[in-house]
């Protein structure tokens, strides 16, 4: 076969995915949520969601796939067809915190084909009102004061509130005891009875709790102050620059899909987050849209897997693997 053979049989083949980028998406998109309906992986979900499909005139249709902290819905997407019609926007947890923490059925990198950072949401740091500190450094004097006496909350053993406490014990050289819950609701009901002192958890969460004046901020695991809380300074800020905790959220299709057709849904969903309304949405549950490259969102969940290995690691956290 002469060599313009081979180019003009080359370019056969690509026809088909070309052709079907053109078109995509063509039939309804399944945007799957590993998570319930409600929670803030769900509402950025549906918002985006909401306005690709205003945007490309088919419906985004929203599953909502609960269990396992993400891994569930994660694994679904991971196994469906790579034509781009099964997607999901799921979490820093689902992607690169349980890998290291448990046995779960997919590889993240391997398995999974990035297409946008979605959303960061900020970790803000509280106190129960009974706790007598006012800032980072006088609450890392008390627990250093009382080692092993203070306990931080989480939504669960190897969630993000988890790990973010754990690096915390780590950067300030404290012993404060974990204590998990099922879900951040109950967490916060008890820091509200104060039965526990402190916690780490999702700005959009906490907030309304922090306006009533029932929960005390001490500060903001965000890179800047979030819009929604001005007048809480970043870890950063601090001093702690070293302890930045988000929360992220992002796209992903199955392994195997064409790059043409990455490249559409990755142009159809960085259109939708450009939307004012979109961003005004969102920005009111104290997200921050992103919408990067699939290439730089490979290279944020290589990173964000390592540095949550190494917490794991360094802090001892039990495993299930």
């Amino acid at each position: 076969m002469t060599i313009s053979r081979r180019l003009l049989l080359g370019l056969l083949l690509l026809l088909p995915s070309v052709a079907s980028a053109q078109n995509f998406p063509a039939k309804p998109i399944k945007l799957i949520v590993p998570f319930p309906a409600g929670g803030p992986n769900d509402i950025i979900a549906r918002v985006i969601g909401q306005r690709m499909s205003e945007l490309s005139g088919q419906p985004v249709l929203i599953d909502n796939r609960g269990g396992q902290g993400g891994v569930l819905g994660t694994d679904a997407v991971s196994k469906a067809a790579p034509d781009g019609y099964t997607i999901a926007i799921s979490s820093a947890g689902a992607l690169a915190i349980s890998p290291s923490m448990e046995k779960v059925a997919y590889d993240t990198l391997s398995d999974l084909t990035p297409v946008t950072l979605v959303a960061t949401v900020p970790e803000m740091l509280v106190v129960a009102t009974n706790v007598p500190a006012k800032d980072i450094g006088e609450l890392i004097a008390l627990a250093k004061a009382q080692p092993g006496k203070l306990n931080f909350a989480s939504s669960g053993p190897g969630s993000l509130p988890h790990l973010a406490g754990e690096l915390f014990k780590l950067t300030g050289k404290i012993d404060i005891v974990h204590v998990p819950y099922r879900g951040a609701a109950p967490a916060v009901n008890d820091l509200l009875g104060q039965q526990v002192q402190m916690t780490f958890l999702d700005l959009p969460v906490l907030l309304p709790q922090v306006k009533a004046g029932a929960l005390r901020p001490i500060a903001m695991g965000s890179a800047e102050r979030a819009p929604t809380a001005p007048d809480v300074p970043t870890l950063s800020e601090a001093g702690f620059p070293d302890l930045r905790v988000e929360n992220w959220y992002g796209m992903v299709a199955p392994k195997g899909t064409p790059k043409e057709i990455v490249t559409a849904l990755h142009a159809l969903a960085t259109k939708a987050m450009a939307d004012p309304a979109v961003k005004e949405k969102l920005a009111a549950q104290g997200a921050t849209l992103i919408g990067d490259e699939p290439e730089h969102f490979r290279s944020f969940i290589a990173d964000e897997t390592k540095k949550w290995a190494k917490v794991i690691k360094d802090a001892g956290v039990e495993t299930a693997k």
